[in-house]
């Protein structure tokens, strides 16, 4: 399944503490789930951006209904496509 990589920030102000904040990820891990797409790692952020993700999604239509149900709780995504470096060698070779 393809890996894809998202930054995140939060756009919603209705978060009162780090601990509201950090409980929606087991909110958007049942969205996921249902999407059959899959995190396989988070980040906080210190910076413009607030959390790092890397996930694996079946393809872009279903990236883009995650990008949908993600905004839904207050978070906006700007996701790219992740190539793993071994596979990008091969490309750059084709």
């Amino acid at each position: 399944m393809p890996t894809w990589v998202a930054l995140v920030e939060v756009t919603d102000a209705e978060f009162q503490d780090l601990h509201d904040l950090a409980s929606l990820w087991g909110d958007v891990n049942v969205e996921l789930e249902a999407l059959d797409a899959e995190i396989r790692e988070t980040y906080a952020l210190l910076g413009r951006y607030d959390f790092l993700l890397v996930f694996e999604a079946p393809d872009r239509r279903t990236v883009f209904e995650l990008s949908l149900a993600v905004e839904r709780h207050g978070l906006d995504m700007n996701t790219m496509e992740g190539v793993p470096i071994e596979r990008f060698g091969e490309l750059v070779e084709q």
